[in-house]
């Protein structure tokens, strides 16, 4: 049953002129002082968060966006932050992209923040999806294949270096150590000093695709999944939760279908589902025309991405809408009672589900966010089992 809420937060500052009849996201550039909001913005939103009973606030790691969209290069340094701002709410690397870190540099600074911060720091992570990003850092993202198995390479040995007092490696891409002299002997095995207080690591990572192979990996390894529901396949993907049940099962572990998940969602909240799709109609284009560039919405066409450059043709294109998202399940809105409606539905399709995210989708503001958070918590959150404050349920779910 769902129990815990989450929120999501990549980073974006502040923008205007938004939507698709909007300033093109190539054409976008903010000075250093303004990017920097990004900063001020996420701690805003965790101190609000803290005082209204949300479980767990998430931020993202990306780097060189002077077009203001995602603009937390270090979230493992602005997680330990914020727990010195807020009382309860944990922090979530969502997610520390390994294949721009050394591994063991990630290891050794997470196992910090979680002593540091008495375990309120959540780890996580991801492969990348920015050219820009993973390949200024030296390696490969347009090679997929490369990228995913120097990723997998880099987990391996995250997971050994936190589990062992002693470890090696030897793998394609890395040697640790590296048989080297050292005080009168030949170096053979290392100890990350420290390691986490707290064994085994709580870790996640995003699915995207749902590939056998990416499923069985993360099984593997203990590492529970995050399944956005804003893409074109729509909702919650079930495909990929039964994909996951069975990977599961492979290794002997039996898992309710939605367990070891969270469902994520962009959101608007409102008096109604038509107010809410015209209100919020111009953040779901402004994200739109940040991923669909990035061929993260795999149904649309090379014509749609290029249409969408050109604030002239784009609002009356054949693009997708907000409207669309909303009917496939991947956008959760309405008034409070559809949006209970809705997830009441989703308890009962996925027995095993605890935990849902609810994010802001790129443009929305901070005043808007704030607002957000606050009215889904005392309107919404009180609906479900391990709320300390009763609510009355819609009929229809009654």
């Amino acid at each position: 049953m769902i129990s815990k809420f989450d929120s999501l937060y990549a980073g974006h500052v502040d923008i205007e002129n938004i939507g698709y009849g909007g300033t093109p996201i190539n054409d976008r550039r903010y000075d250093n002082a303004h990017l920097s909001t990004a900063l001020s913005k996420a701690q805003s939103i965790a101190t609000t968060m803290d005082g209204l009973g949300y479980t767990t606030f998430w931020m993202a790691e990306h780097h060189f966006q002077r077009e203001g969209t995602e603009c937390i290069p270090n979230v493992l340094m602005m997680a330990l932050h914020l727990t010195h701002v807020t009382k309860n709410l944990k922090i979530g690397c969502g997610f520390n992209i390994a294949p721009m870190w050394h591994p063991l540099r990630l290891a050794e600074d997470y196992a910090m923040a979680d002593i540091l911060s008495n375990g309120r720091v959540v780890f996580g992570l991801g492969r990348g999806y920015h050219t820009r990003e993973v390949e200024t850092f030296g390696s490969p993202l347009i090679d997929q294949d490369a990228n995913r198995e120097l990723f997998e390479e880099q987990v391996d040995i995250i997971f050994q270096a936190f589990n062992n007092e002693q470890f090696s490696h030897q793998g394609k891409y890395y040697t640790l150590p590296p048989e080297v002299p050292y005080r009168g002997y030949t170096l053979k095995e290392l100890t990350l000093v420290p390691r986490p207080a707290r064994l085994p690591v709580e870790c996640w990572q995003p699915i995207q695709g749902g590939s056998e192979r990416a499923l069985a990996f993360m099984a593997k390894h203990g590492i529970q999944g995050m399944v956005g529901g804003g893409s074109a396949e729509g909702g919650a993907m079930h495909n990929v939760v039964l994909k996951w049940q069975a990977e599961h099962a492979r290794i002997g572990q039996h898992i309710d279908l939605g367990e070891r998940l969270c469902f994520g969602f962009h959101f608007y909240i409102g008096n109604s589902k038509e107010q809410c799709i015209r209100d919020a109609a111009k953040y779901y284009e402004e994200n739109m025309k940040m991923f669909g560039e990035l061929r993260l919405n795999r149904a649309m066409t090379d014509e749609q991405v290029e249409i969408m450059r050109d604030p002239l043709r784009a609002p009356t294109a054949k693009l997708p809408r907000i409207e669309d998202a909303v009917n496939s399940g991947g956008f959760l809105t309405g008034s409070p009672d559809e949006i209970i409606l809705h997830l009441k539905n989703l308890e009962r399709s996925y027995p095993g589900l605890d935990r849902i995210s609810i994010s802001p989708s790129l443009g929305v503001p901070e005043a808007v966010i704030l607002e957000q958070l606050e009215r889904f918590a005392k309107e919404v959150m009180p609906a479900f089992k391990g709320s300390q404050i009763e609510t009355r349920l819609p009929e229809a779910v009654k």
